[in-house]
């Protein structure tokens, strides 16, 4: 087997984009597994690329052929089936497999605050949330009956310059500049934790090989927890605009879209604020440095440097064009 040699299943996405970078720059041998298609996160030069489908389990047998890794990390499975696809490949060929999980999984409303890893996993409203929950339940089930070499990670709402952190992406965000209402949910004022995906990876990487880690789950998430009117006002300063803000019940989002509303009533709607003292204590000397002021100008900066980053959810925009409405004061 390579020494600290980790192969990323994905490897190109928000996330895990910045986990390879900061895993090359740490000095592990890389290798990502896709389809290879990604145009706004190309793989990393400095890591070994597989193409395959990762749901054909033939084709990543043959992409892969007959290699061990030091860790596999498991960023694109998200029902039992996926998972247990992936185990199937590669539980006996690594030292760790980590599974990419969503804290949304945690209980909701959460009943306590701040979150820790002991809170419980319950989210009745959103059924990816349920998902990610079962898919940790076969890993734990692993891990007490065979010994699976598991990791369970739980990001919270992690996002890079391509992302901004609202519903249809862009198109809020145009809303603002054209001197449009804009929609927040409830009444902005619950708070929320969102991640920069360099300090997520930050983390991340310093649980790779770590036998303290085998049989855990942790949360990676910011220490900084703005209201939802904070996020959407650091936006349009970086925009350079001042936002016209509209405070939308989320059940009434929910009423005429029903997997928007899910996503809220499921997660976004109510303040999350975790405690990050497990990863800290493994990770010594880890803490997240970008704040979301910071974050806010890199998402308005790389999408003014081209305009057809600038999409706008023609359907999407129509839809708060009649929830503003129906809520305007």
């Amino acid at each position: 087997m390579a020494s600290h040699s980790v192969l990323f299943i994905g490897g190109t996405g928000v996330i895990s984009s910045a986990c390879v970078a900061e895993s090359v720059a740490q000095g592990w041998d890389v290798t990502i597994l896709n389809r290879g298609t990604s145009t706004t996160h190309p793989a990393h030069p400095d890591a070994e690329a597989l193409t395959a489908d990762v749901r054909d389990a033939a084709a990543v047998s043959d992409a892969v052929g007959e290699r061990e890794f030091d860790v596999v990390v498991d960023f694109l499975s998200f029902t039992p089936d996926q998972v247990q696809q992936q185990l199937d490949q590669f539980a006996t060929r690594t030292g760790q497999y980590v599974f990419i999980s969503s804290a949304s999984a945690y209980q909701t409303p959460p009943a306590r605050l701040p979150i820790t890893e002991s809170t419980p996993l319950r989210n009745p409203f959103w059924q990816y949330s349920r998902d990610k929950i079962a898919c940790e339940d076969l890993l734990v089930a692993a891990y007490r009956d065979d010994e699976l070499p598991m990791t369970i990670l739980r990001p919270s709402h992690t996002y890079d310059h391509t992302l901004p952190p609202f519903e249809g992406r862009w198109t809020t965000i145009e809303r603002m500049r054209q001197g449009k209402e804009v929609l927040v949910h409830g009444d902005g004022t619950s708070l929320w934790t969102i991640t920069h995906h360099t300090d997520f990876a930050r983390a991340f990487v310093g649980l790779l090989g770590r036998r303290e880690a085998i049989g855990e789950a942790f949360h990676i998430t910011g220490d900084e927890a703005p209201s939802w009117n904070r996020i959407y006002r650091d936006i349009a300063e970086a925009a350079g605009v001042e936002p016209r803000l509209v405070h939308v019940p989320s059940d009434a989002v929910a009423a005429v879209d029903e997997e928007f509303g899910a996503s809220l009533l499921g997660d976004k709607a109510h303040t999350m604020v975790f405690d990050n003292s497990k990863i800290k204590g493994l990770v010594r000397g880890w803490q997240a440095v970008v704040p979301f002021r910071q974050g806010a100008q890199e998402i308005v900066d790389w999408h003014d440097a081209d305009p057809a980053r600038r999409v706008v959810d023609a359907d999407l925009d129509a839809l708060y064009d009649r929830l503003v409405a129906a809520h305007r004061v």
